[in-house]
């Protein structure tokens, strides 16, 4: 009973866990956004407030197939602001909560594009951490050396930037010169008839809740001095208010070192933390495409070829040598044509196999005699040079042979070719001479048969010449219809 009341109890616990899981899950805040990019096109994904900006950009570009690199971001634009003002979230962001402040009916967009400003600052850290206005070049030891000086501490160095900028007026449309300065606490500007004592500066924006945009095409709309411009604002505010800030810029230089310095500010080391991040899952995705990429190709080149080299030689050297008697008698030009015209080549080996031994010899004794009856070594001595050169043996006029070979008795003239072909084979003991032997034993009794295969093509003939009284007939029959 105990261990019944023990296992129901571990099953209860186990429900009540499962349904709290439900629960939580059910309250993570959930949306399905449409993420544009820059050729137009948009994909439709779901995220949830648990996710970074970071996760959402692997999801993009693993489902893009676009390629990993750390210059990928998603980029904010707000169209009530009736203004191009457009933010790189930061990948520590939450994207959810981002989107969370637009409004129901926002025409606002999130693109996914590639921004090289997004990591500018750590690439070319010499352009903005040491406030010059020269850009300069500089070795990469230097550049980690002033990486490590400024965001490896405890506290973060923000980079002093001063300068004159641009002020819209709150309501108008003028702009006023002011000099501002960057302090880590906020930014700051000189009123006028004042030194640049920090006593007489006065806190223009504090950093914590606004957030820096780049704004687009002021000179039109706004009348700014230039299209360098910067705006803060507070996430939440959405449409025209009092409460944002537009500054302007000389040039993209100076716009380039305000923004990352704001942004160095105001989320100090974390944003080191996520430029080594997105470097090492670029450095990761690398490193594994290629080795994929190598280990296959090295795969599929080594593996197929020596197979082949292999295979190759065995076979061929000991399957010609045995099997070249056969062919000779092919290779003979002129004669072959008239072998072949008679196909009884193939059928009477088959049959008479075991008998030629016997019979080889015979015609063999009979018709040497008259050159000599040691003939065995001379002919092995005709046999090569017929091979050689067909012409020899017609000099050396040894008809008998080609007549007992070649069944059709008429080709006298091209019996020579023929006889090379028994002494090629040099020893009447071999298996290979049988199946010669065995057709110049047959001619003895295949004469009935190879007239008889003649016999039908003579009344093919006849059947033709029939065919074509038949249509005479068939074509007078029409004339008198």
């Amino acid at each position: 009973l105990c261990s019944q009341e023990e296992q129901a109890a571990k099953l209860k616990a186990e429900k009540i866990r499962v349904a709290l899981e439900k629960i939580k899950e059910a309250q993570v805040k959930k949306l399905v956004i449409r993420v544009h990019k820059a050729d137009d096109s948009s994909k439709t994904m779901m995220v949830d407030e648990r996710q970074t900006v970071r996760q959402v950009l692997d999801n993009l570009m693993d489902k893009s197939h676009c390629g990993y690199s750390s210059d990928w971001s998603l980029v904010e634009t707000i169209s009530e602001l009736q203004m191009g003002t457009e933010r790189i979230f930061e990948d520590h962001e939450n994207l959810v909560e981002n989107l969370l402040n637009w409004t129901r009916d926002s025409q606002n967009k999130l693109i996914f594009m590639e921004r090289i400003e997004k990591y500018a600052l750590f690439k070319n850290p010499q352009n903005y951490l040491l406030g010059k206005k020269e850009t300069a070049e500089m070795a990469d030891r230097n550049k980690e050396v002033l990486l490590e000086e400024c965001f490896g501490g405890s506290s973060v160095t923000v980079p002093e930037i001063e300068g004159v900028l641009w002020l819209k007026d709150d309501g108008k449309k003028s702009w006023k010169k002011r000099y501002f300065l960057l302090r880590a606490s906020g930014i700051y500007y000189v009123p006028k008839g004042k030194a640049k004592v920090s006593r007489d500066l006065v806190c223009f924006l504090q950093l914590d809740h606004v957030n820096v945009y780049y704004g687009q095409d002021y000179r039109n709309k706004y009348k700014a001095p230039t299209d360098y411009c910067l705006v803060l604002k507070h996430p939440q505010i959405q449409k025209k208010s009092q409460y944002i800030k537009y500054l302007c810029c000389d040039d993209v230089r100076t716009l380039h070192q305000w923004v990352n310095g704001i942004r160095i500010a105001k989320y100090g080391k974390q944003l080191y933390m996520n430029y080594q991040e997105a470097m090492k899952r670029t450095e990761s995705t690398y490193d594994w495409t290629s080795l994929s990429s190598s280990s296959i190709k090295s795969g599929s080149s080594s593996s197929s070829i020596p197979g082949y080299g292999q295979l190759k030689p065995a076979p061929c050297g000991p399957s010609i040598p045995q099997f070249s008697p056969p062919p000779p008698p092919l290779k003979i030009h002129q004669i072959q044509h008239v072998t072949q015209a008679a196909s009884p080549t193939p059928p009477p080996p088959p049959t008479p196999v075991p008998l030629p031994p016997q019979a080889p010899p015979k015609p063999l004794v009979t018709v040497p005699p008259p050159t000599s009856t040691k003939s065995g070594s001379p002919v092995v001595t005709q046999a090569a040079p017929p091979t050689s050169a067909p012409p020899i043996p017609p000099a050396k006029k040894q008809p008998p042979f080609p007549v007992s070979h070649v069944p059709p008795s008429p080709p006298a003239p091209p019996g020579p070719v023929p006889p090379p072909t028994l002494p090629k084979q040099q020893s009447f003991y071999f298996p290979p001479p049988p199946p010669e032997s065995s057709l110049s034993d047959s001619d003895f009794p295949p004469p009935p048969p190879e007239i008889e295969l003649p016999l039908p093509p003579i009344e093919i003939p006849a059947v033709f010449s029939g065919s074509s009284t038949s249509p005479k007939v068939a074509v007078v029959n029409p004339q008198p219809q």
